[in-house]
């Protein structure tokens, strides 16, 4: 197949990329690409060109396929560098998207014509590299050092009016794209070629203290990222060097981010969110339900979040709840949300009330009878799910799928409540519901194809990222959480400050430390589970101290007290010498010699404990991939993305590094919590990593 053709038009060349399904930057465009600017700079024929592209998009970036393969020439920054000499003018006709290579590309032509709805974008920084084709040399001398570094810290898509405005974009149509550009070509002909890399920028405005105020600017959202300094300071070099000397300093950055192991995990994520809806027994063929109205039991917090999903991408909502007061006060929470999106520009008066229009409140289960899925997100207690289950066995249509939101129950107990378990699955939501992307689609023994397959479109059709697990206590997210917490509790009774083994991870790349995160979600939560469970079931020593704290009134954030204290209307941690006095009071108790612990073991205990559990989970057949555990703990538990998730983590480290660690920890701290998971066992005397298992049982 040719992926690159050319046609001329009354002395208009015309290259037209056609590299479904988005025009990727393969070796053939490339060569092609370069073969035409060879060919046409000595036409006398042609007088100008447009570069356009088939299908639904301009050219959205690299090619995937060659990630990780050593790239075949011609490279890009040298087919951009041809387009850019050339002496007859160069238009790129944009529509969709013109992403990472492609802008590229565009950037390197002399012109610019786009459809109002085109976007362009650098995400690179993304994958943990940035653009290295010229994009940070070639963007801040069109569009100013101040609207690049935008656009390359973010990697967000930029729209065309936005673009325009930037001067990345001469003009803008809606419609008859390709006649436009040639017109444009055929005026640009006589003014000849107008290069991006020979514009200059005004460096007395964008000296040291403009980079230091962006640096600042961006600390906190980049912490712990490699490329993003780099993306830095490649823009730092458009302003102070010409272009050639920029470009080489581009390329410097640009293999110091390759060569770093965040651009492997950024990558394996990237291709980890693709693979999640992959699931074995499901294909293009396999039947979906339709969806066309939602049932929520519950407008608490939670249901309310769930519900505003479903609502923002215009399906109708029915939510239910027993009384009229706690309707009202969950519907009022919903539109209070909306009018906060629109007090920051989001959304308009208009679609704030279009949105709540497609609410609709009961107080009746009978009202739920028209809905073609059913989500309850009610109280968290087997006795009170299936007494829900039961009602909305009664009154849903047939065929209609019903949920639980349940973040730890057992689903297959919740679907026999049923008369229809094949209609049953779990749809855990992660709060706020309405901003989490992590969705777990938790599969029952009795689940129907049709049923798991319309649950994973509709998880994409609600944008988030649905990841399938099986039934098991707190299914992937949850279940490994328990064994994190707990070393976590165990290195502050053994001599840790809880502050000590917060700073240790939150270094380590978590957005909050353990004993923050306790104190967020509220003390007394752990605590009343535990009370349900008889002490053999849970490591006593890591949570008593905890329960003596709920004891004396100290159950968190939502009290101003905790594992640590908290000013009035403050959400910052303060270090407590009360707690510390409780934690050594508790220590002494239990027989314990406090010792100081490193940051290093306190890392080491949760990142392994972590890491075992999900080994179980995988081994199991709780997860499909290694890759799909990694998702959720990236999107649904705030691990660090430029790690790749814990089990890229311990591929990094090396399996056997981290068996040996496990198999050392249960020789000193006891075998109890510190049995190897067998995968991981298998593996790491085989020389092989969890990547190896995905794609040794790829299916």
């Amino acid at each position: 197949m040719t992926t690159v053709s050319k046609e001329i038009r009354e002395g208009i060349a015309i290259i037209t990329v056609d590299n479904p399904p988005v025009n990727a930057l393969s070796h053939s465009v490339r060569e092609g690409l370069a073969r035409e600017m060879r060919e046409l700079s000595s036409n006398a024929d042609v007088r100008a060109i447009v570069i356009a592209c088939a299908g639904r998009t301009f050219i959205a970036g690299a090619d995937i396929r060659e990630f990780g393969r050593p790239p075949q020439p011609p490279h890009l920054p040298d087919v951009v560098t041809e387009i850019e000499a050339m002496e007859k003018p160069v238009v790129a006709a944009i529509h969709g998207t013109a992403l990472g290579g492609g802008l590229e590309v565009a950037l390197a032509c002399h012109y610019r014509v786009a459809l109002g709805s085109a976007k362009i974008g650098l995400p690179e920084v993304k994958l943990g590299i940035l653009p290295g084709a010229g994009g940070t040399q070639r963007l801040p001398r069109i569009a100013g050092p101040a609207n690049a570094l935008d656009a390359i810290i973010s990697g967000r898509h930029v729209g065309a009016g936005e673009a325009k405005n930037w001067g990345v974009l001469d003009e803008v149509v809606e419609d008859d794209l390709l006649d436009a550009a040639i017109a444009f070509a055929h005026a640009s002909a006589d003014n000849g070629p107008r290069r991006t890399g020979e514009m200059e920028i005004d460096s007395d405005k964008f000296g040291p203290e403009f980079f230091a105020q962006f640096r600042e600017s961006i600390a906190r959202k980049t912490r712990g990222y490699f490329a993003p300094e780099r993306c830095v300071q490649c823009v730092e070099a458009a302003v102070s060097l010409p272009l050639e000397e920029g470009l080489k300093r581009e390329r410097e950055l640009f293999q110091e981010c390759m060569s770093n192991p965040q651009a492997k995990a950024l990558q394996h994520m990237f291709f980890a969110e693709r693979q999640v809806s992959r699931i074995p027994g499901i294909d293009k063929g396999t039947p979906r339900r339709d969806i066309k109205r939602v049932g929520i039991i519950g407008a608490g917090t939670m249901g309310g979040g769930i519900a505003m999903n479903f609502a923002n991408v215009g399906i109708p909502v029915t939510i239910l709840e027993v009384e009229q007061e706690a309707l009202d006060r969950g519907l009022g929470v919903v539109r209070k949300n909306y009018e906060r999106s629109a007090a920051k520009g989001k959304l308009t008066a208009e679609q704030v009330e279009g949105l709540m229009g497609q609410f609709t409140g009961t107080l009746s289960y009978d009202d739920l009878g028209d809905c073609d899925l059913i989500i309850e997100a009610v109280f968290e207690t087997m006795e009170i799910k299936k007494k829900v289950f039961g009602e909305l066995d009664r009154v849903a249509k047939k065929g209609a799928i019903l949920a639980s939101n349940t973040s730890y129950l057992d689903v297959n107990e919740i679907a026999a409540s049923t008369s229809r378990p094949d209609d049953v699955l779990g749809l855990h939501f992660f709060s706020p519901a309405n901003v989490m992307r992590l969705l777990e689609i938790v599969r029952a023994d009795q689940t129907a194809p049709d049923v798991l397959a319309t649950c994973v479109g509709l998880a994409k059709a609600i944008r988030k990222v649905g990841v399938v697990a099986g039934v098991c206590h707190g299914f992937i997210g949850n279940r490994m959480l328990s064994p994190y917490g707990r070393e976590a509790a165990l290195c502050v009774i053994e001599g840790a400050k809880p502050e000590e083994v917060d700073a240790a991870l939150f270094n380590f790349g978590m957005p909050m430390g353990p004993m923050t995160m306790s104190d967020m979600a509220g003390l007394d939560i752990g605590y009343l589970n535990r009370q349900g469970l008889g002490r053999e079931s849970y490591e006593t020593k890591a949570y008593d101290w905890m329960d003596r704290l709920v004891e004396s009134g100290r159950k968190g954030l939502k009290v101003g007290a905790g594992v640590y204290a908290y000013d009035e209307g403050s959400r910052t941690p303060k270090p407590d010498p009360a707690v510390l006095t409780l934690i050594e009071t508790e220590s002494a108790k239990a027989g314990i010699e406090r010792r100081a612990i490193s940051s290093e073991e306190i890392v080491e205990r949760c990142m392994m404990a972590l890491i075992n559990e999900g080994a179980k989970i995988l081994g199991e057949g709780k997860a499909y991939r290694a890759s799909d555990i990694d998702v959720v703990y990236v999107n649904g538990y705030g691990y660090p993305p430029y790690r790749g998730g814990p089990m890229h983590y311990a591929d990094s480290l090396g399996l056997e590094n981290v068996y040996a660690k496990i198999c050392e920890f249960g020789e000193k701290f006891g075998p109890r919590w510190w049995q190897p998971a067998p995968l991981l066992k298998e593996l790491a005397e085989a020389g092989k990593s969890f990547a190896d298992y995905d794609r040794e049982n790829a299916k």
